[in-house]
C-alpha cells in the first residue's frame, strides 16, 4: 500500500511543487492538502494520512499547535515539520508537540523522499540545522525566562497589559498569525497552558 500523505503550508506554490515530487514516487500517494492548522487537523481526521508535511509558519492556527492536535488525536499519524526555518524554539517546539522529523524547505527531493519512509517506519529525521540546535540546547540548558527572544517578551509584555491577540497585532505592526505563533511559543516556553497563567508566571518572575 502506497504511504498516504497529507501537504500542509499556506503557499499554493509550494503545495504545488510538493504535489509534483510525492506524484513521481510510486510508494507515495497525495491524500490532501491544507492551508492552515485548523484545516489541517480537519484533514487528517477526514484522510487519515499516514505522513503530514507540515509548516509552521502560518497565519491562523500555526504547525505547531497544528502538530501538537494531531498527535494527540491520531497518535498515529506521523508528523514531519518542514519549514524554511531552523531556530531554537521552533525545532524544540514541534519535537515536543509530536513531530517525528524536522527538515527545512531547501532539503533534496531524495532526503525528502527518505524521510518520508523513515517517518513511516517510526524512524525520526532531523536536518543537520535541527540536530545542532538540540545538541546546542543540551549542553546549555536555559530556565524558562530565559528562553524568551525578545519579540515574544514584547508580546508578553503586551499579555500582561491586558491586549488580547488582535490588540498585540496592531501594537506591534504584525499580523495575526504572527501573534498567535509566538503566543503558542511563550506557553511552551514557559510550561503553561493558558494567558492567564503566563501573566501570572511573568509578574511573579518579573519577565517582562
Amino acid at each position: 500500500m502506497p504511504i498516504k500523505i497529507l501537504l500542509v503550508d499556506d503557499h499554493a506554490v509550494v503545495r504545488s511543487g510538493l504535489s509534483k515530487f510525492l506524484m513521481v514516487n510510486k510508494d507515495f500517494k497525495l491524500v490532501g492538502e491544507a492551508s492552515d492548522g485548523a484545516e489541517a487537523v480537519q484533514m487528517a481526521s477526514l484522510h487519515q494520512p499516514d505522513i503530514v508535511l507540515m509548516d509552521l509558519m502560518m497565519p491562523g492556527t500555526d504547525g505547531i499547535t497544528a502538530t501538537r492536535e494531531i498527535h494527540k488525536k491520531y497518535p498515529k499519524v506521523k508528523v514531519i515539520a518542514l519549514t524554511s526555518f531552523a531556530e531554537q524554539n521552533m525545532v524544540q517546539g514541534a519535537l515536543q508537540a509530536g513531530a517525528i522529523g524536522y527538515l527545512q524547505k531547501n532539503v533534496t527531493a531524495k532526503e525528502l523522499g527518505q524521510a518520508i519512509r523513515s517517518a513511516h517506519e517510526g524512524k525520526m529525521t532531523l536536518s543537520p540545522e535541527a540536530t545542532q540546535i538540540l545538541a546546542n540546547s543540551v549542553a546549555q540548558p536555559q530556565i524558562a525566562g530565559e528562553q524568551l527572544t525578545e519579540r515574544e517578551r514584547d508580546v508578553l509584555r503586551c499579555m500582561v497589559d491586558g491586549l488580547n491577540n488582535n490588540e498585540i497585532a496592531e501594537a506591534l505592526v504584525v499580523s495575526l498569525g504572527t501573534v498567535k505563533f509566538h503566543v503558542s511559543n511563550i506557553f511552551h516556553k514557559l510550561g503553561v497552558d493558558s494567558r492567564v497563567e503566563a501573566v501570572k508566571l511573568a509578574i511573579e518572575q518579573k519577565l517582562v
